[in-house]
């Protein structure tokens, strides 16, 4: 806990203040921290199972103990929550810049609509992801919870999550950037509509790598048979 609380803080502080030595003392401290707890935790005694001792105590261990179906939520959650963020982050950029734009020369509006529904498609690959990944959860018994099928079909769920999310999150404000200067510049100049246009499909393509990349990590996700 208290490290956590010295990241939060000392992250805030860099970020606010923009001063590297800050980041450098955040890392100072959460290694010392981690090395402290490491070196306590063996020596702590507890009843029930509140606390790990021992050679139960290391990181590795917590995150063998950390249920799959918590991973496999993770990740579905990630590949669509981020995957939306980009989406709304790209409309963002591009909507504002082609309704100004619209006031000075009107008849941009129609064309530079596309830029929008480029947006929205990330939107949409997250969410076709995340169904995928929804359907290759099955219920084990307790006893195969954290069997190594278990635990790697949790894994390969919560990495898929993960690919597909930030690739979108990416792809939307790339298309997003792409899409705004599309509309700028074709209010000042409609023959550079379509050159530009290629390159936003481009950009566009950057989400698709995203989702074959995860629907292949989903494919390992396979749960122990019931016996």
């Amino acid at each position: 806990m208290g490290t956590t609380i010295t990241f939060a803080c000392f992250s805030g502080a860099a970020m606010l203040g923009r001063r590297r030595e800050y980041l450098w003392l955040y890392l100072a401290v959460f290694w010392a921290s981690g090395t402290y707890w490491n070196r306590r935790l063996p020596n702590l005694k507890m009843s029930g199972t509140a606390i790990l001792v021992g050679a139960s105590s290391s990181w590795a261990r917590a995150l063998v103990k950390i249920s799959p179906y918590t991973f496999s939520a993770i990740g579905i959650a990630i590949s669509i929550g981020v995957s939306v963020l980009g989406a709304a982050w790209g409309i963002y950029i591009t909507g504002s810049s082609l309704i100004g734009a619209a006031i000075k020369a009107p008849r941009i509006t129609s064309k530079n609509l596309i830029s929008v529904i480029f947006c929205e498609a990330v939107a949409i690959y997250g969410v076709i992801v995340a169904i995928i990944l929804q359907t290759k959860l099955e219920s084990v018994p307790s006893s195969q919870t954290y069997a190594p099928e278990s635990l790697r079909a949790g894994y390969a769920i919560f990495a898929s999550g993960i690919i597909v999310g930030f690739a979108n999150l990416v792809c939307g404000l790339c298309v997003g950037i792409i899409g705004s200067s599309c509309a700028l510049s074709d209010a000042q100049n409609s023959s550079l509509f379509v050159k530009i246009l290629v390159i936003e499909i481009f950009g566009s393509a950057l989400g698709l790598f995203g989702v074959i990349v995860g629907i292949i990590m989903s494919a390992q996700a396979t749960w122990p048979t019931n016996v």
